[in-house]
C-alpha cells in the first residue's frame, strides 16, 4: 500500500518513524531490536536511510596511497524486503542522487518494483565527507527534482532505453522539505520554489527535515499552500538523547533550538538529563502537532527507538 493512500485512508494522525542501516558486517537483527518495541503502535511506514560512499586511503606496499571506495552501511533494498517480510508494514527506501547514474537508479527502482515495494523516499543526498560540495555522478542527476522526473517517467512507462516498451511502474515518492529552509538556498522562497518544482515534478508527499519549534513548521505549511504546494506534509522530530547532540544538532543540520528548549539543556549535566528533556519537549510538540491535524509524526530514530516508545506511550 502507498504511503499517500494510508494518509488520504486515515482518521487520525498516523505514526511512522525512520532508522539506519547497521555497520557492515552487523546482523539485521540490530534492526529487529529497534523496530520490535515501536510496532505496538502500528507504524504506518518505516524510512530506511541510504548513505554515501566514504573514501580512505591505504598505503600500498611501495609506500604511495590508495585512494580506496568504501560503504560502510550497506543499502536499503534487502533491509526493506525484510522489513517487510517479518512485520507486513511498508518499507520506504532512501534513493539518493549521488554516487549514482541513471541507469543505476533505474536499475534500483526495478528491483524494488520486482520486490513489491512501491514506496521511496527522492533525496539528493549529501556531499561525500570528503568533499566540500556535492558532485553528482557523470551520468547521474545533480538535484533531487530530476531524479524525481526519473520515477515519474517510469510510472508512466518511460525508461532510459526509449526503442523498448516497458510496463509502467506505480511508485509512490516522498520528499524532502525544509522548514527552517536547505543551507545551500538563498533564503525559504527559493527553496520553496525548489520543493515545487519537485511537487509538480511528481511527488505525492513531504517529509519535512527535524525542527523544535513548531511555529517554524505551522508558517511553513502555510508559506507552502500560498506556494500552490497542495500534497501532505508529514513533519519530522527528533528526541534530544544526549549532551552531543545539544551542539550536533545545530550544526550538522542547520537548526535551531527554541530559547525554552535551549534553557533547559543548558541545565543538563548528563545524557540522562538531556534525555528527559527531549522526551518532554517531543511529547509537547507531537501532541500540538496532532492537534494542529497533521497527517503523521515521522520520528528520526536513528535506530534507537527507546526515547519515541516513551514518546508515543504519553501521547
Amino acid at each position: 500500500m502507498k504511503v499517500i493512500d494510508h494518509i488520504n485512508q486515515a482518521k487520525d494522525t498516523l505514526f511512522s518513524f525512520e532508522i539506519l542501516p547497521p555497520l557492515k558486517g552487523k546482523s539485521i537483527q540490530s534492526i529487529f531490536d529497534s523496530i520490535d518495541p515501536l510496532m505496538e503502535f502500528k507504524p504506518s511506514f518505516i524510512n530506511v536511510t541510504y548513505h554515501r560512499e566514504e573514501y580512505i586511503y591505504k598505503k600500498r606496499e611501495d609506500g604511495l596511497l590508495e585512494k580506496v571506495t568504501m560503504r560502510k552501511r550497506p543499502g536499503t533494498v534487502g533491509i526493506c524486503a525484510a522489513i517487510i517480510n517479518k512485520y507486513d508494514v511498508e518499507a520506504v527506501p532512501h534513493l539518493i542522487c549521488g554516487g549514482f547514474s541513471r541507469e543505476e537508479t533505474e536499475n534500483a527502482l526495478i528491483d524494488l518494483q520486482f520486490l513489491g515495494i512501491d514506496n521511496v523516499l527522492a533525496l539528493r543526498g549529501d556531499s561525500i565527507k570528503t568533499e566540500s560540495t556535492f558532485k553528482p555522478h557523470p551520468d547521474g542527476h545533480e538535484y533531487a527534482v530530476d531524479l524525481v522526473k526519473q520515477i515519474n517517467e517510469m510510472n508512466q512507462g518511460k525508461y532510459l532505453l526509449d526503442e523498448v516498451t516497458m510496463a509502467p511502474t506505480e511508485f509512490c515518492v516522498g520528499v524532502a522539505g525544509y522548514p527552517e529552509k536547505h543551507f545551500e538556498s538563498m533564503n525559504l522562497t527559493t527553496d520553496l520554489q525548489y520543493l515545487k518544482e519537485k511537487v509538480d515534478a511528481g511527488a505525492d508527499y513531504i517529509v519535512t527535515q527535524m525542527f523544535f519549534d513548531n511555529q517554524k513548521y505551522f508558517a511553513f505549511v502555510k508559506a507552502c499552500r500560498d506556494a500552490g504546494i497542495d500534497v501532505p506534509i508529514i513533519p519530522g522530530l527528533k528526541p534530544i538523547k544526549s549532551l552531543r547532540h545539544i551542539s550536533f544538532l545545530p550544526k550538522f543540520f542547520h537548526i535551531d533550538f527554541p530559547e525554552d528548549l535551549s534553557k533547559e539543556l543548558l541545565k543538563c549535566k548528563s545524557n540522562e538529563d538531556v534525555d528527559r528533556v527531549g522526551i518532554e519537549w517531543a511529547v509537547q510538540q507531537s501532541k500540538e502537532l496532532k492537534e494542529f491535524g497533521v497527517p503523521c509524526l515521522h520520528f528520526y530514530t536513528m535506530s534507537n527507538s527507546s526515547s519515541v516508545q516513551e514518546i508515543l506511550k504519553n501521547i
